[in-house]
């Protein structure tokens, strides 16, 4: 009888967690997609409401900023440029985009940041790819291959 019991717990357990799953979908439906439900957030009505106001933002001087990850084969990219973005691309790998610091970054700073992921060395090791950053053609932050540190840099 404590074998029927156990599974029966066991059974309605499951069945609990599937419902809970289920329900902490972010209210839309399994049909709406991450990125329907990304717009619809109140984050994102706010700044989307802000713009269609009419209210301007001061930019500073804008800078090509370009960012590049180096190596050879597959890999995977984390950064913040024009927006924050990870992306599974082919090695070596580069994006540029012409940006400025905007409102209180013109203070502070905007900050770039690369995040590369690991390469595959001729002798098996996986370490972390190289990256840099460049700024209207200046080479600003650079980092070897085996480097274990994203690259970032803070212009105004």
């Amino acid at each position: 009888m404590g074998d029927v019991m156990h599974k029966t717990l066991t059974g309605a357990a499951f069945v609990a967690a599937a419902v809970l799953l289920t329900g902490c979908g972010g209210g839309g439906g399994a049909d709406e997609s991450a990125a329907e439900s990304k717009r619809k957030s109140p984050a994102a009505q706010r700044s989307h409401t802000s713009e269609d106001s009419g209210d301007t933002v001061e930019e500073g001087t804008p800078h090509e900023v370009t960012i590049e990850v180096k190596g050879t084969g597959a890999g995977s990219v984390m950064y913040t440029l024009e927006k924050d973005n990870f992306e599974q691309v082919t090695l070596p790998w580069k994006k540029t985009a012409t940006i400025a610091a905007r409102g209180a970054e013109r203070e502070v700073g905007r900050l770039v940041i690369l995040t590369p992921g690991n390469v595959t060395r001729p002798d098996g090791r996986l370490v972390a790819a190289g990256c840099s950053i460049t700024v209207d053609g200046k080479t600003v932050v650079e980092t070897k291959e085996g480097e274990s540190k994203p690259c970032s840099y803070t212009f105004k």
